[in-house]
């Protein structure tokens, strides 16, 4: 038998008195869930499916295992988000001119009803150009009445150029009905789909006019002319600053029936206790939904999968999840993973309306959305840079995790378009982290090419590197802002 020494008697008991270093999170965990995440079988994570169903489920699987308890209101995983779609019904519509009905060649008119039921006569048109003007006003008189407005927008501030901006001004000044004009090449195509496609609402939280639609140039052009105007000269006036709108003496009678569906998708909520209650909590959120089936009857492939927006933040936060859960921390660490952000933010905006924990005692809220795209040793960029006193800590955690800074704040061009700011407009100290959006040409090279749609899969490229470091970085924040000790703050905002 071999004698054991001391010197290796001493060296067995360091060994064992050393702590064990968590492993780093690997290109490999993440792939394994953006396998199943991104799946034909998952058809694209839209709310309302199968594939949601499927997603749901496969997260709360993934957190139970993980150590992670069910935080919903009701005590399970799931928080109901109260979901509403409406589709083009069958609709009739006469325009009339000092008393006389006009007669239009075109047929090229989309309508759609707030309500199943839409029937309303004598409605008074009123051409409003853009719909609002250089600084943002309506000036048109549009109560009660239909609201004509140009697809297309110009001397408008740059927040109200887009078209869903200047409907909700409309709105708010009263108008009956708004009715966009296809005004330029390839703009009634654009115009048509997006008003045919049915898109997903918040009821709790819309904007909405009782009739909204759209009609071709065509069918603009053939209204004003039957009853005596100009097109042209009206869309030159439409270019005027600061133009008022112009009331064109027409006279609209409506009846529509629109298809309204209304379903609950789900937000999916769980929790890692902390030791210490009082002292605010750590959020994580990411949201799990993608545009599903997507493309034409036709199309080779019509499955908008979602790989990289956002398969790769889910998974991201299933491991930060899974190595999180190991050890108490003193505050509590909540994971959202959100419905509805492709159709506006719509899962973050419910829980922000109600939250299963005070949003004023939320330390820090950590978004986690489409990670998969830069390489290892890329810099950690903040989505809310200046926003928050959060900046130099969450730089500090960066720096000891070995990773360089990207100082400048162009990843802010993000911020409205993702989950945080439905947090954000509410107080809540709510970032980005990470660095996909340090390098905004490589992101710019997804958002032009396999963003939203049929090929944005998961393939041997897809790129891991960067969001596996990112994973260990949201780690690292969340056992730094989990710690009273390190970090004091107990309150958002402070």
């Amino acid at each position: 038998m071999r004698l054991v020494t001391s010197a290796v008697l001493t060296s067995i008991a360091l060994l064992a008195a050393t702590p064990v270093l968590a492993k780093g999170v690997t290109d490999a965990d993440l792939r394994g869930h953006i396998e199943i995440l991104a799946s034909d079988e998952f058809e694209g994570r839209k709310p309302g499916t199968e594939g949601e169903a499927k997603t749901v489920k496969y997260i709360a699987e993934q957190w139970a295992k993980a150590g992670l308890k069910p935080a919903a209101a009701d005590g399970s995983w799931f928080d109901p988000v109260p979901l509403i779609q409406r589709g083009q019904g069958s609709s009739t519509y006469a325009f009339t001119a000092k008393k006389r009905k006009l007669r239009i060649v075109s047929d090229e008119i989309i309508l759609i009803g707030k309500d199943k039921d839409y029937n309303k006569s004598a409605l008074p048109l009123v051409f409003t150009g853009a719909g609002v003007t250089s600084d943002g006003s309506v000036a048109a008189d549009v109560a009660g009445k239909a609201a004509l407005v140009l697809f297309d927008a110009d001397n408008v501030p740059d927040k109200l150029k887009s078209p869903r901006a200047r409907r909700e001004a409309l709105i708010a000044a009263g108008a009956e009905a708004v009715i966009f004009v296809g005004d330029a090449q390839g703009n009634w195509a654009t115009l048509r789909r997006l008003l045919l496609s049915r898109p997903i609402g918040l009821e709790s939280l819309e904007k909405r006019a009782p009739l909204e639609g759209g009609i071709s140039t065509e069918f603009a052009v053939a209204l004003v002319t039957a009853a005596g105007r100009d097109w042209d000269k009206l869309r030159a006036h439409a270019k005027e600053k600061d133009y008022a709108g112009e009331a064109l003496a027409i006279d609209a009678d409506f009846k529509v029936a629109t298809d309204v569906y209304r379903f609950n998708s789900s937000n999916v909520i769980g929790k890692i206790a902390g030791r210490k209650k009082g002292n605010g909590a750590v959020f994580y959120m990411g949201h799990w939904d993608h545009l599903g089936i997507c493309a034409p009857e036709d199309a080779p492939d019509r499955i908008c999968n979602g790989a990289v927006d956002n398969a790769s933040g889910i998974a991201v936060m299933n491991e930060v999840a899974e190595r999180l859960a190991k050890k108490r921390h003193d505050r509590d660490i909540y994971f959202v993973a959100t419905t509805g952000e492709e159709s506006g933010l719509l899962g973050a905006y419910a829980y922000a309306e109600k939250p299963v924990f005070p949003l004023d005692q939320i330390v820090i809220s950590l978004n986690v959305d489409t990670i998969a795209i830069a390489p290892r040793g890329s810099k950690v960029a903040i989505i809310g840079r200046g926003t928050t006193k959060l900046d130099d800590a969450v730089e500090m955690v960066a720096k000891k995790a070995g990773r360089n800074i990207e100082s400048s704040t162009d990843a802010n061009a993000f911020i409205q378009r993702q989950d945080g700011w439905a947090l954000t407009q509410k107080g809540v100290p709510a970032l980005m982290v990470g660095g996909s959006f340090a390098d905004l040409d490589l992101m710019q090279k997804f958002l032009g090419s396999d963003y939203h749609g049929p090929n944005d899969e998961l393939t041997d490229k897809t790129e891991l590197g960067g969001a596996a470091e990112d994973a260990d970085l949201h780690i690292a924040l969340g056992q730094h802002f989990a710690d009273t000790k390190k970090y004091k703050s107990a309150k958002a905002g402070e």
